[in-house]
């Protein structure tokens, strides 16, 4: 009879090839860069978020205030400048410093900050998420800088205080920690983030739920048993949501190509935008019948981030061309220069098209407005992990089936358009093999 080894002895005699105490030190690192980029950046991105719900709430109160907006971007154009950022690069330049190393100025987290809730004060039509993105990471770089880390755990601790900031102002943190890593090569996880971007993304959320920032959370009550008929129209919702993300992500690109063609001045092309985002406000309140023109005032669904208009999209009460008019605000406000995000219009452009794909065919809106918010996600961020549990922490788990094929067909159809051009696609969307290729 085979004599059975003592487990002490095994352990004993295999500590070396276990290297625990090289993991327990990396590990013991990794919970203090983690715990303090989530406190810091934790703090940082709650005061972002109530100013941008400051800035949202003074636009309301005082409508005339969008006029202003041509103006506020001047201003933009001239902090950038004043701060030698005469090309920024967005959330471009944070995934060129976690794939290449390249510097993150310590300016561009107050950048960001200012003049997203400039944007926002005066009607741009941008979101939050991205620009937390920017300021996260470039906090998490400039403290590994400041605590001279190896230039590797500078790119992770860079992905630290993207989790911090996306978790803390959106309330998500799985999605947070899972978006950092996943977000800058696709087919490819920097998995050895894992720990520190976890406890980041935990310790953000936990600060801002102190400081009373409250989680975004949606309300989908009536989910039908998955079978095929089901099946076939959310794999339909989710096709049509990767064509409408490539689309997306075309327009916002054209638009900043074309801005810079026609009007190579940054001060020129900023109030230029400006002047046409303001028209194009009031353009949508202008109502035609039988007898005339009419205006009606304070239609202001396409200008801020649109959070208001997600949740009429969700009761089924979103206009029917909304996700077509906030692509269009997005590309005019953005490609001019003004500052904010991409990804909280995605989730505007997703829940108003699954809206009106319910409307159409008959479904429930509040289902085919989160699956559409998953799939346009996935489609402009390429990021599948990701998408799948923002909709788990916003939906719940229950429509699980729905988001699951709806995210896997956007990511395979919406091919190698992204929001961002620094993104790079490891391993094809279509074959076994790797690319290595940029994104469209």
């Amino acid at each position: 009879m085979e004599k059975r080894e003592n487990p002490i002895e095994y352990i004993v005699e295999h500590m070396p090839e276990l290297d625990l105490l090289g993991r327990i030190r990396v590990l013991g690192r990794w919970l203090f860069f983690g715990c303090l980029t989530g406190l810091i950046v934790g703090v940082i991105g709650t005061a972002f978020y109530y100013a941008i719900v400051w800035a949202t709430a003074f636009r309301t109160a005082h409508d005339y205030i969008i006029l202003v907006l041509p103006f506020a971007g001047l201003f933009i154009v001239f902090l950038y400048r004043l701060c030698k950022d005469y090309e920024d690069k967005g959330t471009n330049l944070v995934i060129k410093s976690i794939q290449e190393g390249d510097n993150l100025p310590i300016t561009k987290a107050p950048l960001i900050f200012i003049s997203t809730a400039i944007t926002h004060l005066f009607g741009g039509s941008t979101g939050r998420e991205s620009a937390a993105l920017q300021m996260g990471g470039s906090l998490g770089y400039n403290l590994g800088r400041l605590f001279k880390l190896k230039e590797g755990n500078i790119k992770i601790i860079t992905m630290c205080g993207m989790s911090a900031a996306f978790s803390a102002l959106f309330g998500t943190p799985m999605t947070a920690a899972f978006m950092a890593m996943e977000i800058e090569n696709v087919g490819v996880m920097y998995y050895s983030a894992l720990v520190p971007c976890v406890i980041s993304a935990l310790t953000a959320q936990g600060i801002a739920r102190i400081l009373g920032v409250s989680a975004e959370v949606f309300t989908v009550a009536v989910v039908p048993a998955f079978d095929l008929y089901n099946a076939v129209f959310t794999g339909i919702l989710g096709i049509l949501c990767a064509v409408v993300s490539v689309f997306f992500c075309q327009s916002l690109k054209f638009a900043g190509r074309n801005y810079k063609k026609f009007l190579p001045n940054p001060y020129v092309r900023v109030f230029v935008g400006g002047c046409i985002v303001v028209a194009l406000t009031y353009l949508m309140g202008v109502r035609i019948d039988s007898t005339g023109f009419h205006y009606i005032p304070g239609i202001r669904y396409y200008n801020g981030a649109g959070m208001d208009v997600i949740e009429m999209a969700i009761k089924g009460e979103a206009p029917h061309l909304a996700f077509l008019l906030k692509i269009i605000f997005t590309a005019f406000t953005l490609g001019a220069g003004y500052k904010g995000g991409e990804i909280v219009p995605s989730l505007y452009i997703g829940a108003t098209f699954g809206c009106l794909y319910s409307q159409i065919f008959g479904f429930d809106p509040a289902l085919c407005a989160a699956i559409g918010m998953g799939a346009l996600f996935c489609g402009v961020t390429n990021c599948p992990i990701s998408s799948l549990l923002i909709c788990f922490e916003l939906f719940g788990f229950k429509g699980m089936p729905y988001y699951l094929l709806a995210v896997a067909l956007s990511y395979t159809f919406s091919g190698y358009s992204s929001l961002y051009s620094s993104q790079k696609i490891a391993y094809s969307k279509f074959h076994n093999k790797y690319v290595n290729r940029e994104t469209k």
